[in-house]
């Protein structure tokens, strides 16, 4: 009865945590769409600007890693624990791949001196000014979001090396499970905002 209380609590909280994501990125897409009415043109042809083919491979990327969470919980109840490890093993350098797509990414952008505050942006349109403003704010709080899905799923690893995490009692592994599948989920909100923007 407690450890069904326990379990019971655990996926509340958790479900109340991502709702105070939600809200956070939530608020940034709807400074997202105000700007974007007051600077349409601009934003268009800042987006053009990106590279659609490397944000397509990080979707892919997002995409893959979150049918290899939900395949590991299902390896986690068919107690096939080895199975849950390698999943999570592909997730986490599925993760670290999304990472250096987008360090090389916005390294190119630094170099072509597109970033705030440059030089080279000083005598940009405002509205390509706070494009890009927006893309750096948004695809880097992102990132963070990655960086700490990767540390939330490795503990879970560790957590089903030691028996902590099984076929019984599995709810730490939805949990974070539910976290990367959210990290997902506003990345496929992104994409569109700046990579497809018409």
């Amino acid at each position: 009865m407690n450890q069904s209380m326990d379990t019971t609590g655990s996926r509340t909280g958790m479900w109340l945590f991502l709702y105070t994501e939600i809200m956070l990125f939530g608020g940034l897409f709807v400074i997202y769409a105000a700007y974007y009415r007051m600077h349409t043109m601009d934003f268009i042809a800042s987006g053009k600007e990106l590279d659609m083919v490397m944000g397509a491979a990080n979707t892919v990327i997002l995409l893959i890693s979150s049918f290899c969470v939900a395949a590991s919980i299902t390896a986690v109840q068919q107690e096939r624990k080895k199975l849950a490890c390698t999943l999570l093993s592909i997730t986490l350098a599925l993760g670290f791949l999304f990472l250096i797509n987008k360090y090389f990414e916005w390294g190119h952008k630094f170099d072509l001196g597109i970033y705030p505050d440059s030089p080279a942006m000083e005598d940009s349109p405002h509205g390509r000014i706070l494009f890009f403003s927006l893309y750096y704010t948004i695809t880097g709080l992102h990132g963070i979001h990655i960086v700490i899905g990767m540390i939330l799923l490795s503990v879970t690893m560790l957590f089903i090396f030691m028996d902590k995490i099984r076929a019984d009692h599995f709810v730490f592994l939805e949990n974070a499970g539910l976290y990367w599948h959210l990290v997902d989920l506003i990345w496929i909100f992104i994409f569109p905002l700046f990579y497809l923007i018409l």
